[in-house]
């Protein structure tokens, strides 16, 4: 967010919050004091964990002055406390943006991120002097990119990805300037923010801090609203819909519809206040790599018993500089592409989006999204129908995602040995089934082959279904291709093998990490054309 539009956002994020609770205390809500009581328990609660630092110290200064005031203030009292409590959140909370710092960054980044993404040894890297690698070569755009351009100029985007590295804001931020769009606002998890030079250039390239240890409602609150003034005021928004990381590797398939509502909320808004574009579009994309940093990780908290995983990761691979390094050295001589697949927009309400801006219904018939939100009086919220459409938005985004899912050889390579190795051990508990699949022997190579072309029938079935967009591989499949390129992936960075070739066999390693890398394929009922013993498991 540039400079001069910070402090009436805060004003304004502070002013509706505020008022929005007074009146729904005057409706039979929570008062005024309930509100700052729940504040004070979840943010104590936060506290007695939390080192002492300036920022928390200063968060321990103001709750302690309002618990001593609480108990014998009036109502009209009890708001200024509101207030300020609020204030802090927000001035926290809010993104800045430095055309400065941009500049600079995107003169540095197309050479910086590309030598840690691409796949360079340092001969390869003196043999292509005086033109270094850039991450212009490594990023594949594909899709509505023409689309999405347009409606930049038209309306307010909202860019919903998925999530499988933290990697991707990079990423995401780059390919954004590749077609020309400025920078979009983003929230970023408060542990991305610890790297001091790190935290400088999301600092001043839009990056809003998501602190989510922070579980009061008023916190929540201030993170809903500060995306919905940020949209009215016609930022252009990336909200990751999953949440987090996909812990799984899988493409996302429930969603967190918090921050996906704001856009609902904001073009009602931009419509009530006769905004000259009110037109709010969501256009969801998929990103694709080869290998994911993260991925041990992810996939160990994923495996996790059922309500005991890690919500926040902190010591992951990411967290550690060299571990990093060592994730940019071990791609030697990979050409590592990484594919943003952007589909098709919607509307606040799930309905595509055509080129020129209007919207549609399923059956391709032209719309007035702004109908939708229409009382007696004019454009209005209504919590409870704008909630059922914010739904709808949702499922069309998950349609979208998977839909338009984008499958690397890695993948392929991985879906097709994990299931030939599972419909050898059918007999065995899953978990079980994980730990000891190395004792069912090797794949022979020509099996996988087989197996690799059957796959490569099913998902052309799948295109012309309509279930997957027309280039779902988009560097071709050839299944000899495919194991060659996956096995060269799989033997370079992570520390266990994912799966290696001996002989004429294929031998599994780390079997999380080929659940991982298999799973960007489940949900699209595969699993039979590998083995038809699979297809209770689809």
């Amino acid at each position: 967010m540039k400079e001069q539009d910070r402090e009436r956002t805060i004003v304004e994020v502070v002013g509706r919050i505020v008022e929005a609770t007074r009146l729904g205390a005057n409706n039979g809500g929570l008062s005024v004091e309930d509100v700052l009581a729940d504040t004070l328990y979840f943010e104590q609660q936060r506290l007695k964990k939390s080192p002492r630092d300036r920022d928390n110290n200063a968060y321990r200064k103001l709750y302690r002055s309002i618990r001593q005031q609480l108990p014998r203030t009036s109502v009209s009292e009890q708001v200024e406390l509101l207030r300020q409590s609020t204030d802090r959140f927000a001035r926290e909370v809010v993104g800045k943006f430095d055309p400065r710092v941009y500049a600079f960054t995107t003169r540095v980044l197309p050479v910086g991120a590309g030598l840690m993404v691409n796949a360079v040894s340092p001969l390869s890297l003196i043999s292509r002097l005086p033109e270094l690698p850039s991450l212009k070569d490594q990023v594949v755009l594909r899709g509505a990119t023409e689309t999405l351009k347009g409606l930049a100029n038209k309306g307010t985007v909202i860019l919903a990805p998925t999530h499988l590295s933290n990697l991707d804001s990079i990423i995401l931020g780059y390919s954004l300037f590749l077609l020309g769009l400025p920078p979009f606002t983003y929230g970023a998890g408060l542990n991305l923010f610890a790297n001091p030079l790190l935290s400088f250039f999301m600092h001043n390239l839009g990056a809003y801090k998501v602190d989510r240890r922070k579980q009061a409602g008023l916190y929540k609150q201030v993170l809903k609203e500060y995306a919905t003034v940020s949209m009215e005021f016609g930022y252009h928004n990336l909200f990751f819909p999953g949440g987090t990381r996909c812990r799984s590797g899988a493409v996302e398939s429930h969603l967190k519809l918090g921050l996906l509502g704001c856009g609902l909320q904001a073009y009602i808004n931009n419509l009530k206040n006769n905004k000259e574009k009110p037109n709010i579009y969501i256009v969801p994309c998929t990103l694709s790599y080869g290998l994911v940093l993260e991925a041990a990780t992810l996939i160990d908290d994923h495996l996790k018993a059922a309500g005991k995983s890690r919500y926040i990761i902190e010591d992951d691979e990411f967290s550690k500089p060299r571990q990093v390094l060592n994730f940019v050295k071990e791609l030697i001589s990979l050409d590592a592409r990484i594919v943003m697949n952007i589909s098709e927009p919607l509307d606040p309400f799930g309905n595509r989006v055509r080129p020129d801006g209007t919207s549609e219904d399923g059956r391709g018939r032209s719309v007035d999204p702004s109908r939708y939100v229409f009382t007696g009086d004019g454009p209005d919220h209504d919590a409870q129908r704008d909630t059922e459409y914010t739904r709808e938005a949702g499922r069309a985004v998950v349609r979208s995602l998977r839909q338009d899912a984008t499958f690397l050889s890695t993948n392929l390579l991985a879906f097709t040995a994990f299931c030939l190795l599972r419909a050898r051990g059918m007999d065995r508990q899953f978990y079980r089934f994980l730990r000891t699949a190395d004792d069912l022997g090797g794949i022979p190579l020509n099996e996988v082959h087989l197996a690799l072309e059957r796959l490569r029938d099913a998902l052309r079935e799948k295109v012309r279904a309509g279930e997957l967009g027309s280039n779902p591989v988009p560097f071709g499949f050839d299944p000899q291709s495919v194991v060659a390129d996956g096995l060269k992936y799989f033997g370079t960075y992570h520390t266990h093998e994912v799966l290696a070739r001996r002989g004429d066999r294929l031998f599994p390693g780390d079997m999380k990490l080929l659940y991982y890398y298999h799973n960007r394929l489940t949900g699209y009922g595969l699993e039979s054309a590998i083995d038809e013993r699979l297809r209770g498991d689809q």
